[in-house]
């Protein structure tokens, strides 16, 4: 595309006076009718400057929407990471309770334990002293006679008849 040397100068930003001096030094060539080639003006002087500012001012709004883009995007990004930051402190005193309520449990189950440990000194204690009496006010019972047995005499033929015997009885699991 051909154009004229005026054109040419406020496209591309430049004085007519040195296109003029271009084309006399031979760098720039014109047409027989006076005008000059976009391809020549872009040889010698680069993009118009009207491109670059057109482009210029597009990558402005672009950088600039984007600037704008990124500013929410922060905002969001710093909002939940302060959701989350508050999410890990809840997390932390949930961790805490539950280890205080862990200590609480196992001091409960150790005083227990003592507890237990008492009644069943206890109830030992006791069963000597019943069995002390036992022996000592029954005239059958002396050290070198029969000891007291806990296991259960056996029965008599006719006890073992009327006894009920137990009956096994399989059980089905059903899937």
């Amino acid at each position: 595309m051909n154009i004229s040397v005026t054109k040419a100068a406020k496209q591309w930003g430049v004085s007519r006076t040195t296109i003029y001096q271009k084309i006399n030094d031979g760098e720039l060539s014109r047409t027989a009718d006076k005008k000059i080639d976009t391809s020549e003006m872009i040889r010698v002087f680069g993009e118009p400057a009207t491109k670059k500012r057109t482009e210029q001012s597009v990558n402005t709004s672009n950088s600039t929407s984007l600037n704008t883009q990124k500013v929410p995007d922060c905002t969001a990004l710093e909002h939940q990471l302060a959701l989350e930051k508050m999410k890990n402190e809840h997390l932390d005193q949930q961790v805490r309770d539950q280890k205080q309520l862990i200590a609480n449990y196992q001091e409960q189950i150790s005083q227990l334990n003592k507890t237990l440990e008492k009644a069943n000194a206890s109830i030992h204690d006791l069963t000597q002293i019943r069995l002390l009496e036992f022996k000592g006010t029954d005239p059958e019972h002396s050290d070198h006679q029969q000891q007291v047995s806990l296991e259960p005499e056996p029965l008599s033929e006719k006890e073992a008849a009327a006894a009920p015997t137990p009956t096994k009885r399989k059980r089905w699991l059903g899937f």
